[in-house]
């Protein structure tokens, strides 16, 4: 680790490169470490460590972006140069908001001494929870644990300077047996010990065994269970496709013509918080603007966007500390640490009140067909099972779907009362949810 002091030195060397030009240096240092195994048997250890150096140089209006992973001086001055040919080559962008100014952080914990000292030996020995039962009810387990740290460092010309560090820690599992059986399972945590690595391989054992010889079933409408896998893809394609105000800006969310309006159910309530030590939290965003929660659907009214300065300067609104990294902005901004509301009964008490119905795993290969209303096709995958008068009876070949992810959840009937957190390695999304019992969702195949 870098800490804040040679961080922030190291910022200053290169902002007086930049002379009286405004400038902005974003520093990320990732410490990664990650145990891959297959056939029930380790056969990977990896570590890295990484810096990654990313200054946006303006002269006016324009902006020219370098990235380097070399902090040697002469890297630091050919960054700068290549930062300023690129901004002088670039075209002027009217809507250009400037730098922020200095900016007071609301302190939130995310950094665990254990998670960031854990060694190969411990994730090996978690590791062997899983493979050893697995192979012992003939099924091969393959997955990754991975631990680690990462700083993020943000200084401007304007004389703002942010520090934080945090840890993280992810684990994923998939079984696979005979007779096209599969499961799958997750945990995420920015503590080691809140990752449960030998009761999430139980569960997806458990979901393996039962999954042999699954049966085909007619397409069609299904009251559906979904476990917090599926939860968690409901909320990462509404992100994508509608929760940043520059999806809004140009008409393109499901959030469009819904604004203050009743889109969901009751039961469903939706907010990003980067404060939240419950989730992954960052107290600021990409730019150095102070994060903050933000209600996105509350008991089922659509409440906005979130928006980072840009965005926020075209719409007449504040940032809501939602900026991505530099080399994600085209996305606009995005919620990186999302919460669904949790309910009042189990995933028992759901199975339960089905009278008939599916219960599903996990969802993957998920992709748009309609924007406006967030309609998505994918399939099942890892566990799909008949449930008849309230018991699981038999397992199910994977379906294909097509089906609005905003109507869905318009059909809610019930919300799990535990929640999980859940990382996504794209964008360092985390989202903490719910398994949700939904009355009507429309599968269109077979995937076999």
């Amino acid at each position: 680790m870098l800490g804040e002091k040679e961080s922030q030195s190291l910022c200053q060397k290169v902002l007086q490169r930049c002379g009286n030009d405004p400038a902005e240096v974003l520093l990320s240092v990732d410490e990664n470490a990650l145990t891959r195994f297959a056939n029930n048997t380790i056969h990977q250890n990896v570590s890295e460590v990484n810096i990654n150096l990313t200054v946006r140089y303006f002269i006016g209006k324009r902006m020219g972006t370098a990235s380097t992973n070399r902090m040697d001086t002469e890297a630091l001055d050919r960054l700068v140069e290549r930062a300023r040919a690129n901004a002088k080559a670039s075209p002027e962008d009217p809507d250009y908001p400037g730098l922020p100014g200095k900016a007071a952080y609301s302190p939130v914990k995310a950094f665990d001494s254990l998670t960031a000292e854990y060694s190969p030996m411990q994730r090996a020995k978690a590791v062997g929870e899983v493979c050893r039962p697995a192979w012992e009810k003939g099924l091969n387990a393959s997955g990754a644990f991975s631990t680690g740290i990462r700083e993020i460092i943000i200084a401007n010309s304007e004389g703002l300077f942010a520090y934080f560090a945090t840890t993280n820690a992810d684990f994923q599992t998939i079984l696979m047996g005979e007779g096209d059986a599969s499961a799958r399972a997750q945990g995420s945590a920015w503590r080691v010990g809140d990752v449960p690595v030998e009761q999430l391989g139980q569960q997806a054992i458990q979901k393996a065994v039962a999954g042999k010889n699954p049966q085909i079933i007619p397409p069609g409408e299904y009251t559906v269970v979904f476990e917090h896998y599926v939860t968690v893809d409901l909320l990462a394609m509404l992100n994508f496709y509608g929760m940043s105000a520059q999806a809004v800006l140009e008409g393109r969310s499901w959030m469009n013509n819904r604004m203050n309006s009743k889109a969901m159910s009751d039961m469903v309530s939706i907010w990003d918080d980067g404060l939240d030590p419950k989730g992954s939290p960052m107290p600021f965003d990409s730019e150095g603007v102070p994060k903050r929660r933000v209600d996105i659907v509350s008991h089922g009214v659509v409440q906005g966007p979130v928006y980072d300065r840009y965005t926020g300067k075209k719409a007449g609104k504040d940032s809501t500390g939602h900026a991505l990294h530099p080399t994600m902005r085209s996305l606009g901004p995005l919620p990186t640490n999302l919460f669904m509301a949790p309910g009042n009964v189990s995933l028992e008490e759901m199975i339960r009140s089905t009278e008939k119905g599916l219960y599903i795993n996990r969802f993957w290969y998920t992709r748009l067909v309609h924007p406006s209303d967030c309609v998505i096709t994918g399939m099942t995958r890892d566990g799909v099972f008949m449930i008849e008068n309230g018991e699981i009876t038999y397992p199910v070949k994977n379906l294909r779907f097509t089906q609005s992810y905003v109507h869905a959840l318009a059909d809610v009937e019930s919300v799990g009362k535990e929640t999980h957190l859940l990382a996504d390695g794209i964008g360092n999304i985390a989202s903490r949810v719910p398994a949700v019992k939904i009355r009507r969702f429309n599968f269109t195949g077979s995937t076999v």
